[in-house]
């Protein structure tokens, strides 16, 4: 038996659970798994016989405790998927001034700054907490990760802009 445990803040727990237990019941089906909540301490654990599906099952639930919406974390099943999570505090220090400030500057005005990483890279971007979660296609997050964490450390947008475009025309060349 695999088994994975994963703290999530406790005012996620609904989301994971959903209504009547819609979404625990749904992703269990979907993984394979059984899911156990300690809604106090906000604790999540998964197991499963298959390692692997207890894998992505813990990245699923980690993916909603960083903010996702369930049915997008649902993307992390397929293989070509996965999940990055930056935190905030290792980029920009302990200063919660300079956090707020910079995790200001990853949203942008009006939310362009995340909400143009998303579309050129074509990947989902949830900024929660000390967080900044990524899901999409392996290339995409890693590019997306890079942008956002350039956005953190005082890079201007604009050309952090241009390079994700210049990045995502190259690949689609090779493609």
């Amino acid at each position: 038996m695999y088994t994975y445990e994963v703290k999530i803040p406790k005012d996620r727990i609904a989301v994971i659970i959903g209504k009547k237990g819609q979404e625990k019941k749904l992703l269990e089906e979907k993984t394979g798994t059984k899911i156990k909540i300690d809604s106090k301490e906000g604790d999540v654990i998964v197991s499963s016989e298959d390692s692997l599906k207890a894998f992505l099952s813990k990245d699923i639930v980690k993916a909603i405790g960083r903010g996702f919406n369930p049915k997008i974390t649902q993307n992390l099943l397929n293989e070509n998927y996965n999940l990055e999570i930056i935190d905030i505090p290792s980029i920009t220090g302990k200063s919660k001034e300079k956090q707020k400030r910079l995790k200001g500057r990853a949203i942008g005005k009006e939310g362009k700054a995340k909400k143009m990483v998303e579309q050129i890279t074509g990947t989902d971007i949830v900024i929660y907490g000390k967080t900044i979660s990524i899901i999409g296609e392996i290339e995409d997050t890693s590019l997306a990760k890079r942008a956002m964490i350039d956005i953190l450390s005082g890079y201007p947008h604009g050309p952090i802009y241009k390079r994700l475009q210049q990045r995502k025309k190259e690949r689609a060349r090779k493609l």
